[in-house]
């Protein structure tokens, strides 16, 4: 491996890594002042757990040797022993490390839709069970020699396109997001309005920061292709994202007759999102559209929660969710060679919509029962009185801000 492509690898793996304190920013801001320690501390404990448990186990079973194989070996090489003492142990171990922090942002993402009313503990528990069960395991299936990155050659159609993530990150955090929120439940006076952002700008700093991290994800994994197409992916890495902002804030202003700072950073996130699976598979344009597509149907899907009834907090099933599922989706029609509209046929949207639908009913089923195990045994949401007052003290002794009494 040349000396160039290891930097990037180094590089990418940095800005992947960034972006889980990009959400915490992202989420932070979202939630009112005194739950704001409470809301970063869920991502960055899962930054601490999800690493070790990575290098002890997730990494051995994130491969399998065959495609029926539900996940690897977790003992195969517990610790990375075997990976550090190899004849490729240099890039053995950065990708290992890449891969870690897919797993530690996926993790992280779900916390935004129980937000003001989980118990730390709790959430840890949740995440190092949920993470071991499913994103483990769907990290084999989808990029590990498993039975989605198998579907084409099993069905004789095109083989599944996820390139960083659409159904591995986006969908699988946004079902377990769900089954989250209807576990813990509404949050007390739960209504359109319930809460403002305390904090718009730190809002808007955790966006900036997902975008910056976001080419890493998305282009971090060319070092292993000799960069090959590491200028498509970029360019549609920017260009559905500023779509995305505009597809928001058009609605935003259609609806509301504003648009807000935060609907243009939550656009940027939704186009984030689309792009991730189709990044290396689309040419520019049909990114665009992409981008614009999403932001739209994103800002529509987030009323959902009021309708629907469920409190999803900052949005998880609005924005990843429902965006995953557009850009995986949307590669079944216009992917490069094989989209219904770009020289394929109905193959590529087959195994899309197969792959989307396993990842979520199987996420959505395991982040329920855990869930609502461990909420009948130790609890997994605060007292309502801790809710109303803000969590951060109850829970962590903190305050985010000292603010002088004068």
């Amino acid at each position: 491996m040349d000396t160039g492509s290891i930097a990037w690898a180094i590089t990418a793996t940095a800005l992947v890594l960034l972006m889980t304190p990009g959400v915490a920013f992202f989420y932070g801001g979202l939630v009112k002042a005194k739950s704001v320690v409470s809301m970063m501390m869920m991502s960055f404990g899962a930054l601490g757990l999800i690493s070790v448990l990575w290098i002890l186990y997730g990494f051995s079973m994130s491969a399998v040797d065959a495609p029926t194989d539900f996940a690897g070996n977790p003992f195969a090489d517990f610790g990375l022993g075997s990976l550090a003492t190899g004849e490729t142990s240099n890039t053995d171990l950065l990708g290992a490390t890449f891969g870690a922090t897919f797993a530690i942002i996926t993790v992280a993402l779900i916390s935004g839709a129980i937000a003001d009313r989980a118990k730390f503990g709790a959430w840890m528990i949740f995440a190092g069970i949920w993470a071991t069960l499913v994103y483990f395991p769907v990290a084999a299936w989808v990029w590990g020699g498993g039975w989605i990155m198998e579907l084409g050659n099993t069905l004789g159609l095109p083989g599944v396109i996820d390139y960083a993530g659409g159904t591995a990150v986006h969908i699988n955090a946004g079902a377990a997001a769900l089954a989250l929120a209807l576990v813990l439940g509404k949050r007390v006076g739960f209504q359109k309005g319930i809460t403002k952002p305390h904090n718009v700008p730190l809002v808007l700093l955790g966006a900036a920061i997902l975008w910056f991290g976001w080419f890493g994800f998305n282009a971090g994994a060319e070092w292993l292709n000799g960069l090959a197409n590491v200028g498509l992916i970029v360019v549609n890495t920017l260009g559905a994202t500023a779509a995305a902002i505009l597809g928001w804030m058009v609605v935003e202003k259609v609806k509301d007759g504003k648009a807000t700072a935060v609907g243009a950073a939550s656009g940027a996130v939704a186009g984030l999102v689309a792009i991730t699976p189709a990044c290396a598979n689309l040419e520019p344009g049909w990114a665009l559209l992409l981008g614009v597509l999403a932001g739209a149907v994103c800002a529509l899907a987030v009323e959902l929660k009021f309708k629907l009834g469920f409190d999803d907090s900052l949005d998880v099933v609005g924005i990843h969710l429902v965006g995953g599922i557009i850009g995986t989706v949307y590669l079944g029609f216009f992917a490069i060679d094989t989209g219904l509209f770009t020289g394929g046929d109905l193959g590529q949207l087959a195994v899309q919509v197969i792959a989307a639908a396993a990842v979520l009913l199987y996420s959505f089923a395991v982040a329920f029962g855990l869930g609502f195990a461990i909420e009948k045994t130790i609890g997994f949401r605060v007292k309502n009185a801790d809710e109303v007052a803000g969590i951060d003290t109850v829970v962590h002794g903190e305050e985010g801000y000292a603010l002088s009494e004068l």
